[in-house]
This record gives C-alpha cells, structure tokens and sequence, in this order.
C-alpha cells in the first residue's frame, strides 16, 4: 500500500476539495485550488514545502482557480488540459500523458463530460495506481452535472460523462476517488456528503455507475439537475485567461455620507448580519444575504457583478473574510462597509426600514411564497404555497400581487433574502418566516403537501 500523503483542504460553502500532496524532497502538488490561497499557503508554510506543481482538472465555473497566481508567486508549474486552451503559460496535458512529479507520476486522463476539456489526473507510484483526482467526473455517489456548457449540448456531454465513468470504473477497486466537487457544490448532481471514496466503493454504490446502459444513466443525470447561479456562466473564460489577484481582499470603511453619494449613483447595499439583526433595521433596498458558508453562492447568484456593492456587517462578523468570500467568485466590485454598522447609519439620521418575522405557529391565512429549491418543494411544502425558487426572485418579484405575504424557506435564511427582494420590488406588508415546512407541521399538527 502507497504511503503518499494526500492532504484534502475544503471549501464548505462552495461544496469544493483542494488537494495538497506532498511528493517527497519537500515538494508539494496542488489540485484544483481556489484564487484564496490562504489554506494552502498555511499548510505550505507549516510543513515547510515548495509547491512545485498546480493542476487543474477542468475550466472551473464555480470559483476562480488560484493555478495561474501559485505560478506568479511560488513559481509552481500549471499542469492543465490542452484543449482549455488557457492563455498563460502552462504545460497543456492531453490523454495518457504523463508528468514526472519526481518518484511520482501524474497521468492525464481523458474525461469530459462536465466540460469538454476535463481531464481526470491518475497519480502513480511505481507501476501502482494511488487514486484519481476525478475533478467534476465521477464524484461520491454522483457525477457532475453536464449542462454548464449550453442547454444544447448538455444531452451530448451527458452521453460523454457516462463514457468517462465507464473509463475510471475500468481502474482498480483500491484506486482513491478524489473529487473536487461534493456536497453543497451546485456542480455536483445530486450532492453526496461523503467527499472521498475508492473505485470499488462506487461501483457498488453510485446508482449512476449501476445504471443498465448509457440511455438510462443519461436520463436519471438529467432528470437529477437544479438551477444554478448565473455567475457560473462567466468563470469559465476567466479561469481560460487566468486571474491574478493585484491586492489582498479588503473593505474599506464608508461613512454614511459616502454610502447615500454611492447609492445615488446606483451602487446596492448587500447586508450580511443574522436575519434577526437585518430585520430589525436596515438600510431602504439593501439584499439580505446573510453571511454564512453558502454566502460566495447567493452573493453571485442575487448580488449584480457590475455594480458597487455597499456591505453592512455585525460588529462580530470580519470584513476581511466577507471579501475573501466574494473574490473567489470573481465579484471585485465590493465599495466598502458602512463604518459603524447600522448604527453609526440610524445615528447620522438615515432612513432604516424594518421587515417583521414570525415563527411557524403564527403562519395564518395570508399567502405563503416559497423560495426554496425545485426539489426541496416538491419534498414538502405547506398547503396552498406559491413557489418561486429565491434565485428566480429578481425577475419575478413584480409578478407577485401587493398583498401579505410570509416568504419562507427551510430555517430563515434565504426567506430574507426573499423578503428584501419583495421590498425592493416595492412590496409593503412582508413578513419572514424564521423555521421550515416541518417547524410548520409540527407546530400545526397539520401535514405537508408533496410535488411541484
């Protein structure tokens, strides 16, 4: 049995694995590593490496791949698809080739389905296969969903994604799984919670591996697909002409004076504190999205990436992390935070608003607006609810009549998201319910409804 090292570093909001693997001689690989270098940097520097080598497995959509700033600034070499076609210097891998990591070997394998590009990374010792750095192939009891591309060519990718299982399910049973893309990923399809596992695991396990031919495991991939923010759409292209981070992630302070000049001249405030704290005062028209390790997804998926954003945060809550959160997805178009927080804002004599909560025994006969997940719905949902998915909201908001509504999801979070896309609609009476479709059922002793 192999005693290389392989360090997986997780990204929980995103649902990403870094992989760190340390080659010998105090070298280091890095696989699919964001643009925030900072956990790889710390374990760097703690075990006393030099990364030698940074691999990207695909043109990532999800986040900003770090590959091309770990080669400006620890003179590590890009390992990546040749077909990506990337515009900065790298050494472009196509299928079977390999890279002497020095005692180790990587082999490139041919693995598209998630992108046309994707490459799967073998990693030999000797003759003896380790594991494979799958990327967004052949994840945990799943794959990667295979319609990022364009809805044409997703039937297409779907069929090229079963032949790409089929390839790594050939490896042998011992060989470790290491994928990129895992729970809380919007690229997985479904998610799993596990992040690791071993050919012979999935072969016994993934319902897509066991699916009877490439007909059938095509239509239960695509019949599993969820919507997904409109920020993947721009990552691709990005990562192709590689991101350099010019400074470190940083807010800087505004007073209030500042922040209504900006206001006036279109920018968005984007309040990060608990529901509790945004719905007791906020600023008229700020995005509730509450930070949280899911906060870098909603950010891009309800925040425009080509406005200035005004960040309003507790006193708890660090600045310097809110930014970081947001540079991984490529929004650099953060303003600043309103120095003092929401109450330096009430004391300079700002306008604040505020958006009532109610807790599941107080839902009564006023309209129920859903913004959960298509999925999630269809699980269960209170009698009677309208459904709009949150990540629908911005462009449906105005179709809503003005009358009472309680927007709720699964435990508040997304429900003020929701509530303050409403009130930005120009709703008036707009409650959040703080708890879930089972909260509800409990504290009414009544039952759910299932389906869409």
């Amino acid at each position: 049995m192999s005693s290389v090292e392989v360090v997986p570093l997780v990204d929980e909001g995103l649902g990403n694995s870094t992989y760190l693997v340390e080659l010998g001689d105090d070298r280091a690989l890095a696989v699919d590593v964001s643009i925030d270098l900072r956990a790889v940097s710390e374990v760097i520097e703690r075990r006393g490496l030099k990364l030698a080598f940074a691999a990207d497995t695909h043109l990532h959509a999800d986040f900003l791949s770090g590959a091309r700033h770990l080669a400006v600034e620890r003179d590590a070499r890009v390992l990546a698809s040749a077909a990506g076609r990337r515009d900065f210097s790298h050494r472009g891998l196509d299928d079977g080739d390999e890279v002497d990591l020095g005692g180790l070997r990587l082999r490139a394998l041919a693995t598209p389905g998630h992108t046309h590009e994707h490459l799967s990374f073998l990693l030999l010792d000797g003759e003896n296969p380790v594991g494979v750095f799958t990327g967004g192939s052949l994840l945990v009891g799943s794959a990667a969903r295979t319609d990022l591309v364009s809805p044409e060519q997703t039937e297409m990718l779907a069929r090229a994604q079963y032949r790409s299982l089929q390839r790594l399910a050939a490896l042998p049973d011992d060989v470790a799984v290491w994928p990129t893309h895992g729970e809380g990923s919007f690229c997985s399809a479904p998610s799993g919670a596990e992040r690791t596992s071993t050919i012979g695991r999935e072969k016994a396990t993934n319902a897509l591996l066991g699916a009877p031919d490439e007909d059938a495991f095509v239509a239960e991939l695509l019949g599993s697909l969820g919507s997904y923010p409109p920020y993947f759409s721009r990552l691709a292209e990005i990562n192709r002409r590689g991101p350099l981070l010019d400074r470190e992630p940083a807010l800087r302070p505004l007073d209030a004076a500042n922040v209504s000049r900006l206001l006036g001249d279109g920018a968005m405030v984007v309040d990060v504190r608990p529901v509790p704290e945004y719905a007791a005062a906020h600023i008229p028209g700020a995005l509730s999205i509450p930070f949280r390790p899911a906060f870098a997804s909603w950010l891009g998926w309800l925040a425009p990436p080509d406005r200035p954003l005004v960040i309003v945060h507790s006193s708890h809550q660090q600045p310097a992390e809110i930014a970081w959160q947001a540079a991984k997805i490529g929004y650099d178009n953060l303003a600043g935070a309103v120095d003092g927080g929401m109450a330096a804002w009430t004391a300079s004599g700002q306008p604040v608003i505020r958006t009532k909560l109610d807790r599941p025994n107080e839902v009564d006969s006023r309209r129920v607006l859903d913004v959960r997940q298509d999925a999630e719905f269809a699980a269960g949902h209170l009698p009677g609810a309208t459904h709009v998915e949150l990540g629908d909201l911005p462009g449906r908001a105005a179709e809503l009549s003005d009358e009472p509504i309680v927007v709720m999801c699964g435990h508040g979070e997304r429900a003020a998201g929701g509530a303050s896309l409403l009130e930005r609609a120009g709703h008036t009476d707009v409650t959040v319910l703080v708890g879930g479709p089972d909260d509800w059922a409990r504290d009414s002793g009544r039952g759910l409804e299932s389906g869409p």
